[in-house]
């Protein structure tokens, strides 16, 4: 399905309206419910990461070894996608816990905690899927649309978006530098502060798993090193898997800033609906994504509690029902097939395809929604 022209402006505020009342309905009724739901999974993340630990210490067993690598492997992904990228979208700031403040938490992650906030909550999730503005469309090294200019380079785009899945969270560190700017609207005194930033948080992050662990487990020093690699590959592999799967299945649609001009509080929750895709799946299968299985729903609310994404996606789904709007979701291999088949499509050269998401009037002037 191409994007929607059959709405008017008036059907596309009130589509609006009737997510924002979604949104009150959730936010207002935020209890102890909820702060039990995310002091349960910040319990499950440390016993599993000290459990794999100790269990990793024990490596020259086969079933120890893997056990511990599966165990700091779960550890590692709840914080980084359940925990950490919902913490510092400000969900549970609300509780006024420092432990999980998004002021102050720093993740399990090479990347800078204010660097990813930038990039991540400002940048894409008030430009979502915008070509030239939206740096997550490619990571500044794939190309995801006909709109972005072909290379020869992008030949090779298969082999370079799994060399990104496999360092990931190194990809994910460097994103904010935004070299393409260089020389032009930033400097590189600018660059130079944000890659010692970068250099300190990653240094702290390589000594944690490559060198204290393994040298504390003495002549298991090897096993243990092993295992933390492993672990690590295992977070970033899986988390680059769900957030494409979120963003560049074959339906999700790109956007121009022409077609974004003087955009409304309703036009802008229509673009989040468009760009992003969710996942079928289990409840543990959700907490393990962050609830980023449901996309659509954390681009409407990026400060809501990730677990009550379960709830509302029911209402979401009916009301895009009800406005013919569609609603992108299925199982993980569906949607994993949509996003290869963009990889290869994108990687061959394409005329530029552009439908609008509504007329445009020359007298619009450039304005942006904000992320809620």
């Amino acid at each position: 399905m191409g994007k929607p022209t059959h709405l008017s402006k008036a059907d596309i505020e009130a589509f609006g309206r009737e997510i924002d009342a979604v949104r009150d309905e959730v936010m207002n009724d935020l209890g102890e419910r909820d702060a039990s739901y995310i002091r349960n999974i910040l319990k499950t993340q440390r016993y599993s990461e000290v459990a794999g630990r100790a269990l990793l210490m024990a490596g020259l067993l086969p079933p120890a070894w893997v056990a511990g690598v599966g165990l700091l492997s779960l550890s590692k992904i709840l914080e980084n996608m359940e925990i950490g990228h919902n913490v510092m979208h400000g969900q549970w700031d609300w509780m006024n816990d420092p432990a999980i403040d998004s002021a102050t938490y720093d993740w399990d992650n090479t990347c800078p905690a204010h660097q990813w906030k930038h990039s991540h909550n400002y940048m894409h999730h008030t430009f979502t899927n915008i070509v030239d503005l939206d740096r997550d469309v490619g990571y500044g090294i794939l190309r995801m649309s006909e709109d972005q200019p072909w290379r020869v380079a992008h030949l090779a785009q298969p082999l370079t978006a799994a060399t990104l899945a496999t360092f990931f969270q190194w990809g994910v560190a460097l994103h904010d530098l935004e070299v393409e700017r260089l020389g032009k609207d930033k400097t590189f005194k600018e660059a130079a502060l944000q890659l010692r930033e970068i250099w300190g948080k990653a240094r702290k992050q390589v000594l944690k798993d490559y060198l204290l662990f393994p040298a504390l487990a003495g002549p298991m020093f090897a096993p243990v090193l092993a295992g933390n690699i492993t672990a690590n590959l295992n977070r970033n592999l899986w988390s680059f898997l769900i957030i494409f799967c979120g963003h560049f299945t074959d339906e999700v649609e790109m956007f121009d800033v022409e077609e974004t001009r003087d955009e409304t509080r309703g036009q802008w929750y229509l673009r989040q609906l468009l760009g992003s895709s969710n996942l079928t799946g289990s409840v543990p299968f959700h907490i393990l994504t962050g609830h980023l299985s449901y996309q659509i729903e954390h681009h409407l609310f990026p400060d809501m509690p990730s677990h009550r994404y379960r709830e509302v996606a029911p209402k979401i789904q009916e009301i895009c029902q009800r406005y013919g709007l569609n609603y992108n979701t299925g199982p993980l291999t569906k949607q994993f097939g949509g996003v290869v088949k963009r990889i290869l499509r994108m990687s061959l050269p394409h005329r530029r395809k552009r439908n609008t998401l509504e007329p445009k009037t020359s007298a619009d002037a450039p304005a942006y929604a904000q992320a809620a």
